[in-house]
């Protein structure tokens, strides 16, 4: 391996150290832009979760398996020696926009740039190899094509780190949200009542609202990426967030909703998706 080679991989683990350390879950991408594809014991989802969330049927894979999943402000794990291997063959230094907080707007091209200025509020922004990513603090649901060369990744979804950029970082504004909530149709719960559990004190004893949400989009993750067994993924999914969440009043409906809709999108009925639900209450006694 040539000595500029050796140099640009060990810069970037240390620009990865550096973020983990501010709080930026990052990665190792390869070749592509991609992410390291799953182990032999993770391919297709036999390993049954993600990684880096303590919650029951999680993987404890320790390679960088998963995608944006596997990304992770742990020091120790960034520089262990199953990582080690991925940051030899890394080609550049990904981060999940979500679990830092952050939502990112990806212009590709000269046009979504125009576009953004015409209908976006200014906020800091990083040059990229073709467009732009602007970047809002605040946390959302992700989606590819809003509008022509505009993905918006946060949760559920990694963005190459370029740098810090320019400009002062400003909220996440409705309009951003909105490109979003118009492309998603509305769950449904097909007629069967839903109900979310409460705690007798009503307290909810999880550290940090970021907390949920992380658990909530990697429940929604799971789903997702399931390729078979849908039924029986949905069902031990909706178990896994009630054991975790589910007695200390924290879950709200708009959890409960978005879940259907991952659940939906892989073809549930939303009957079933109810059903699916109450059973897991009654299994777990919330």
């Amino acid at each position: 391996m040539t000595q500029p080679i050796l140099i640009r991989r060990e810069r970037l683990l240390t620009d990865a150290l550096e973020l983990a350390s501010a709080g930026v879950p990052v990665l190792p991408l390869r070749a592509g832009k991609l992410p390291f594809g799953n182990c032999t014991a993770c391919r297709d989802n036999a390993c049954g979760g993600r990684p880096n969330m303590k919650t029951a049927g999680v993987c404890v894979c320790p390679a960088p398996c998963h995608g944006w999943a596997a990304a992770t402000t742990d020091t120790a794990v960034l520089t262990s020696r199953p990582w080690a291997t991925a940051w030899r063959e890394a080609r550049a230094v990904a981060y999940h926009p979500g679990g830092a907080g952050l939502t990112v707007v990806d212009l590709d091209n000269t046009d979504a740039i125009t576009w953004a200025r015409e209908n976006l509020p200014p906020t800091r922004t990083v040059a990229t190899t073709r467009g732009e990513h602007w970047l809002y603090l605040g946390a959302m649901r992700g989606a590819n094509n809003v509008q022509p060369g505009v993905d918006i990744k946060s949760t559920m979804a990694y963005a190459r780190w370029l740098g810090p950029g320019t400009g002062t970082m400003t909220d996440l504004p409705d309009t951003v949200r909105a490109l979003t909530a118009k492309t998603r149709p509305a769950p449904q719960h097909g007629g069967v009542t839903v109900s979310v559990p409460a705690s007798a004190d009503g307290q909810c004893r999880h550290r940090t609202p970021a907390y949920l949400e992380r658990g909530i989009a990697m429940a929604e993750g799971r789903i997702t990426d399931a390729r078979s067994a849908i039924h029986h993924t949905v069902y031990r999914v909706f178990l896994a967030v009630l054991s975790t969440h589910g007695r200390c009043g924290c879950l709200t409906e708009t959890h409960v909703q978005r879940l259907f809709l991952a659940a939906q999108a892989k073809g549930e009925s939303p009957r079933h998706c109810a059903i699916a639900w109450a059973n897991a209450r009654t299994a777990l006694g919330v």
